[in-house]
């Protein structure tokens, strides 16, 4: 199963990067690249829970606080590639073309983030573990990109409007920024 969701994001990503690129949106390159961030924290995980009952809790400690961090510093790349790109995009005023698949993508991204979201949050407060707590704010984070992206993509396909595109990805990296210093810095995270 865990392959399938792996594969399935992949999927996603490539659509959404190749997507965004032909329509120059900042948007929708990052949503694709966040669910390339995203895969990573899914990879984390993996690797943070591939021996979990063959360690000693002391073990298991070290693992989840290295895991918590990982994903910590994949938030904050995440965040410096989001601001630069929207920032870019703003300064030079590149107007990006309407992307009927990105709304697409963003729509189908609205349904399904907000389940995997929650399933991530109550596994992680049932097993006690800070790192998949952490991994569920990267899910958060997508949703969150979901809906900066159909706003954007529909207020440019509908209006023209071009500034709606990157507009979000300046205040997106706050919430990254912060989810990923407080992992980095192993305190108890947000929400």
């Amino acid at each position: 199963m865990a392959n399938q969701n792996q594969a399935g994001r992949c999927k996603q990503q490539i659509v959404s990067i190749i997507a965004g690129l032909i329509a120059g949106s900042t948007a929708l390159i990052g949503f694709g690249s966040d669910s390339f961030v995203e895969s990573l924290s899914g990879s984390i995980m993996l690797w943070r829970f591939r021996s979990r009952k063959t360690i000693s809790e002391e073990q298991e400690e070290k693992l989840e606080a290295r895991a918590v961090r990982l994903i910590g510093i994949a938030f904050l790349v995440f965040a410096a590639y989001v601001i630069f790109e929207s920032v870019q995009k703003l300064y030079f005023r590149e107007p990006p073309d309407p992307s009927l698949l990105g709304i697409i993508i963003a729509l189908a991204s609205i349904v399904v983030m907000p389940v995997l979201y929650l399933i991530k949050v109550r596994t992680a407060r049932r097993i006690a573990s800070r790192s998949l707590l952490a991994d569920s704010k990267q899910t958060l984070a997508c949703v969150l990109l979901s809906v900066a992206l159909l706003i954007g993509l529909g207020m440019n396909y509908l209006y023209a409007i071009w500034w709606a595109d990157p507009a979000p990805g300046v205040m997106i990296p706050i919430f990254l920024v912060r989810e990923g210093y407080e992992a980095i810095q192993n305190k108890d995270l947000c929400c």
